[in-house]
């Protein structure tokens, strides 16, 4: 899904909006105190940051975090195929999913930043325990499409009672897992107005989100009420029950990414025991599809043997370790990357050299994208040698609040982020789809 990534446009932040996060940079970590003492933007300021924040959303359905939560909406979409009513109320609930979420998950930040918590955006795959949590529940999602099981065959029948007058739940719900799937990408424009929002009254900043929220539902809410493409649809037949079952690759393809984010978190025996509890997870649900006697003897010994398993490896999972030291072979592209610290910019400073910095993490899709790409460019890294350039990374993996306050000083309140900074000279902060043309630039500036 990666190369997606480059199809989105390079954006430069707006320029009221880049003047406020300029003037602000001096006190950013100050701004994050409480609402009440941080005094409300111009119109004309906030009107651009609405703009970004907007624009960042609407981007943001090109980010490949994003792909796994717009492929369930394709096929409830094939399902509804004709029904207008259904496509527009479709519509409108997984909007209010969307939005309600990303003002509560946006107010939860701004509310433990208020608290003095070293938050930013994305913050919840920075526990282990969430990530867990989302790889089991794409798996059974995953699970559902390629037909192990079905909803209405394992839950209550009340529940799927409950499901059958209001099918729009569903919607809404898809809508609260898009934002909680796609929160750690920044697309472009989004990053400036997020990092701009942390320093607004709770009222401005809240707005904020919504409008990203809005960004990011717009083109399912427009596809909902405009006919024309309610047409391009073929009529439901049985290549709805391929497409399904196809749509469950990019579930599974989202566990194994949701894996790999763990191992960076608590190491490959965390990895490990995920992926073994994912394995029985699927044995149990499967269990639970057979009839009679068999059911209820294989589901309890599976059921039993999972406890067990828990209760003996489980603290794997949720066991964080060091970060691994980078690599340090002669001649390889890790070699010449180095832990960023504020110690460290300030040593490089004083000896006046020119620093670039990666802020980065392993649950962002977009930074793993620039990092393969651009950042792995042999020319380009040799420009970087010519400049004598030190590259430092900044890894957002896990929670570190001294990060935390260097992105809000940037304005930013997520990743990627890459700054190149000179001595004497203001840090230029980088797009987050990192063209090559762009670092080129950059450089030829220093």
């Amino acid at each position: 899904s990666w190369p997606a990534a480059a199809a989105a446009p390079a954006a430069q932040v707006l320029p009221a909006l880049q003047a406020a996060l300029a003037a602000n940079a001096a006190d950013a970590v100050k701004t994050a105190a409480a609402s009440n003492e941080i005094a409300p933007q111009p119109m004309g300021t906030l009107l651009a940051a609405l703009l970004g924040a907007f624009l960042g959303g609407l981007l943001l359905n090109l980010m490949p975090c994003v792909f796994p939560i717009l492929a369930i909406k394709v096929l409830g979409f094939a399902r509804q195929a004709g029904n207008r009513s259904a496509h527009r109320q479709a519509g409108l609930a997984y909007t209010a999913g969307v939005m309600l979420s990303f003002l509560a998950l946006g107010g939860a930040m701004l509310a433990l930043r208020a608290a003095g918590a070293g938050l930013g955006w994305g913050f919840q795959l920075q526990s282990p325990a969430v990530v867990a949590v989302l790889a089991a529940l794409f798996t059974l999602i995953g699970l559902n499409l390629v037909g192990v099981f079905e909803f209405m065959r394992t839950v209550p029948s009340s529940v799927c009672s409950a499901q059958a007058k209001h099918p729009i739940a569903n919607d809404f719900l898809s809508g609260v897992l898009a934002v909680v799937i796609a929160s750690p990408c920044t697309a472009p424009f989004m990053g400036a107005s997020l990092g701009f929002a942390i320093g607004l009254p709770a009222g401005q900043a809240l707005l904020l989100f919504a409008a990203l929220g809005f960004g990011l539902a717009l083109p399912y809410l427009v596809a909902g009420f405009v006919p024309a493409i309610a047409w391009l649809l073929p009529k439901p037949g049985p290549w709805m029950s391929t497409l399904r079952k196809l749509l469950a690759f990019p579930m599974f393809a989202t566990v194994a990414w949701l894996v790999w984010v763990l191992g960076q978190q608590t190491g490959i025996d965390g990895a490990g025991t995920l992926l073994a509890l994912l394995v029985c997870l699927s044995a149990i649900v499967w269990a639970l599809t057979l009839r009679g006697r068999s059911r209820l003897v294989i589901a309890t010994v599976l059921i039993g043997f999972t406890v067990v398993l828990t209760s003996a490896i489980g603290r794997n999972v949720l066991t964080t370790v060091e970060p691994a030291k980078l690599a340090s072979a002669a001649g390889s592209k890790e070699a010449r990357w180095q832990p960023w610290s504020a110690e460290r910019v300030a040593e490089l400073a004083s000896d006046g050299r020119p620093v670039f910095i990666d802020f980065t993490a392993a649950w962002c899709v977009t930074c793993q994208y620039n990092k393969k790409t651009t950042l792995s460019d042999t020319e380009l890294l040799a420009a970087f040698d010519d400049k004598k350039v030190a590259m430092l990374r900044a890894d957002w993996t896990r929670r570190d609040p001294a990060i935390t306050a260097a992105l809000t000083a940037l304005g930013r309140s997520g990743v990627p982020v890459y700054v190149l900074q000179a001595p004497g000279k203001p840090p230029v902060v980088l797009t987050e789809i990192l063209g090559k043309d762009e670092v080129r630039a950059a450089l030829a500036a220093l």
